[in-house]
């Protein structure tokens, strides 16, 4: 099943059916696909305007650049939810001889370093949009000043989620080394968007009302 064939309706459902997949890893790439088609909305809304023509390059630049990351962020939903049907195929292993339950000590480990590295790279393509967002909202046609916005909290959203399923996936891990790595590269990623949102929102802030 190609989730990102689904209709909104189906997937809704899919979601929330008693399944482990799609989960939040998967709900979390598609806040992050709204949001880069979002920054995208609001580039073209802006580009080609005279009164713009200022932001015109770089509006130009964040338009291309959403549109990628809204690819990249379809491919994540599916591939955060292949990633963790790999960690159930691990798990239903047979597990009586020990032979058994190397085997599949083996593959659970190298199952839960990709469902590991799944949301990583979801954190990472957000840490990309939020940045993108953030001009959007500071050179964009302020009239679509709440949909930027809209764009930086959905990739907050979705870096948020993947960070909780990167530290969640990695406590069953044995490679302290790849452990620690993925730890502090997410702790760093997160603070840089943190520091990129209170930026934004002051911005929106002095727009509103």
């Amino acid at each position: 099943m190609k989730l990102d064939q689904l209709t909104v309706r189906n997937f809704i459902q899919e979601l929330g059916s008693g399944s482990a997949t799609p989960g939040g890893g998967s709900a979390a790439a598609l806040c992050g696909a709204m949001g880069a088609a979002l920054s995208a909305m609001v580039a073209r809304f802006t580009a080609g305007r005279e009164k713009f023509r200022n932001a015109w390059e770089r509006m130009e630049g964040i338009k291309q650049g959403s549109d990628e990351l809204a690819e990249r962020f379809l491919a994540l939903i599916q591939e955060d939810t292949d990633a963790y049907q790999e960690v159930l195929k691990a798990l239903r292993l047979p597990k009586e001889a020990e032979e058994e339950k190397a085997f599949r000590q083996e593959a659970l480990q190298k199952a839960m370093k990709k469902a590991s590295s799944v949301p990583l790279e979801t954190l990472r393509v957000s840490e990309r949009l939020i940045q993108m967002a953030k001009g959007a909202v500071e050179q964009g046609n302020p009239t679509t000043v709440t949909d930027a916005a809209a764009a930086v909290h959905l990739a907050y959203a979705a870096a948020t989620v993947a960070a909780y399923n990167v530290r969640t996936n990695l406590s069953s891990l044995k490679d302290d080394v790849f452990v620690d790595g993925c730890k502090r590269e997410a702790e760093e990623i997160l603070e840089r968007i943190e520091a990129l949102l209170a930026e934004a929102d002051g911005y929106v802030n002095t727009q509103l009302p």
